[in-house]
């Protein structure tokens, strides 16, 4: 696997789709921090840790439904491995005006887009959830 951040954004998109219950990858602590910042906004239920079939360490994200609606109604990978977009803080994009969230790797840790203005830390910006 090459990415595993579009890996990961690519399995949340598939569950809320397909209105799945929880979604299970592989776990890394940058996907954790991932799953941390989008249950502290709303976009999950929760998330854990656990083991998958042949004993290997995984995330367990619960989705999120709203009326029947998934909570998370899009999810873009923003940098790729071949190309790495950094932004200072006073030019990190708005997500729809401000009704999404970017989320950023700072040297302070992910961080999502209000955070990182707030902080004065610019960095990598990973992916744009709304």
């Amino acid at each position: 696997m090459t990415d595993p951040i579009s890996d990961f954004l690519t399995r949340l998109r598939n569950a809320s789709k397909a209105r799945l219950e929880e979604c299970v990858m592989p776990h890394s602590q940058l996907k954790e921090g991932l799953a941390a910042i989008l249950k502290a906004e709303g976009y999950v239920l929760d998330h854990s840790n656990g083991t998958d079939k042949l004993g290997h360490k995984a995330l367990v994200v619960k989705m999120k439904y709203v009326d029947n609606a998934p909570a998370i109604t899009g999810l873009t990978r923003v940098s790729s491995p071949g190309r790495r977009l950094y932004f200072g803080y006073t030019e990190i994009p708005r997500v729809l005006n401000g009704l999404g969230i970017s989320i950023l790797s700072t040297s302070k840790g992910l961080m999502k887009d209000a955070d990182c203005r707030r902080n004065k830390a610019g960095g990598e910006l990973v992916c744009n959830i709304w």
